[in-house]
């Protein structure tokens, strides 16, 4: 079911008990409007993978995004649950990519 909110935006909800709870589908950023670039190395064996956490819901533009990342690093990675993972360390060339874009980065844990 799909309701139309005052400022335009789809808030998307299910009236069955089970589902998850309503969010908002909009391209801006999640939670405070801060882009957050995670390393990680726990259950990959050591290999390091950039995680980029704080992006939109919008799939497509995350998926585009993703794209864009993996061409500008040379590495490949994925984008799925609203982040995405790029396969080793590029956390400063990751953050210096989305902020050329107008969004507000931090680099967190790792």
């Amino acid at each position: 079911m799909r309701a139309r909110t005052t400022d335009g935006e789809s808030l998307v909800y299910s009236t069955e008990l089970a589902r998850a709870p309503a969010r908002r589908v909009s391209g801006k950023p999640v939670g405070e409007g801060v882009v957050r670039i995670w390393l990680e190395k726990k259950g990959r064996n050591g290999t390091p993978v950039s995680i980029i956490r704080g992006l939109p819901n919008d799939r497509d533009a995350l998926l585009a995004l993703a794209a864009r990342l993996k061409r500008a690093c040379g590495t490949g990675g994925s984008a799925k649950d609203g982040e995405i993972i790029i396969q080793g360390d590029h956390r400063e060339h990751i953050a210096a990519t989305l902020a050329s874009e107008g969004l507000r980065v931090k680099l967190a844990g790792g």
